[in-house]
């Protein structure tokens, strides 16, 4: 796994400030990660409507792919083959045509091949959030896997990605304390100063 070399200098609390929407350029490649409930689906379509570009789910990835629904592929072919699928998701959608925003499936920096997809031409940002606050955003759980409404297993799986988020990310965007339109602000100022 690769160090992005300017993980910490873009971290929002290096004075990235919100501002004015901005386009995403023609040829960007942003890809979102972060934890079930960190608001992947929210900001893509925010910054897909707002900034331009497409949006692109990674489970509607992968039932277009499968044609079956990712918590079934789980529940009957276990969780490397729904993993497995996530990866080609991501790489089919990174050949996709531009601009485009993915939001990536939650495991997918635990494969190293999905890493190295992640080069310097895509715009990696981690969308990240406490334990606390991915529960409350997932609510009954409905729709999603058993686990999502434990605390717990929150935690520990927050805990054991981090490093891996942190280290493919070249924006990180506390969100715990902000709404989806402040998050996408961030992204597009962020996005907009890269291009400068």
């Amino acid at each position: 796994m690769q160090q992005r070399s300017d993980t910490a200098s873009t971290d929002p609390s290096s004075g990235v400030t919100p501002g004015p929407a901005a386009p995403v350029a023609p040829d960007a490649r942003v890809v979102l990660l972060g934890m079930m409930g960190s608001g992947k689906t929210t900001v893509g379509r925010l910054l897909a409507a707002r900034g331009g570009g497409r949006y692109r789910d990674n489970d509607e990835l992968v039932r277009a792919m499968s044609g079956r629904e990712p918590a079934e592929i789980r529940a009957t072919d276990g969780e490397a083959a729904l993993h497995t699928l996530e990866s080609r998701a991501l790489l089919d959608a990174l050949r996709l045509p531009t601009p485009s925003i993915v939001g990536a499936a939650a495991a997918i920096v635990e494969d190293p091949n999905a890493l190295t997809a992640l080069g310097d031409d895509v715009a990696v940002v981690w969308l990240r959030a406490r334990p606390e606050t991915l529960r409350a955003r997932i609510g009954s759980g409905a729709g999603r896997r058993a686990e999502a409404t434990d605390l717990a297993w929150l935690t520990r799986q927050a805990e054991a990605r981090a490093v891996a988020y942190q280290r493919a990310a070249d924006l990180i965007v506390d969100v715990d304390d902000l709404d989806p339109d402040a998050v996408a602000d961030r992204i597009l100022d962020w996005l907009a100063a890269r291009e400068t």
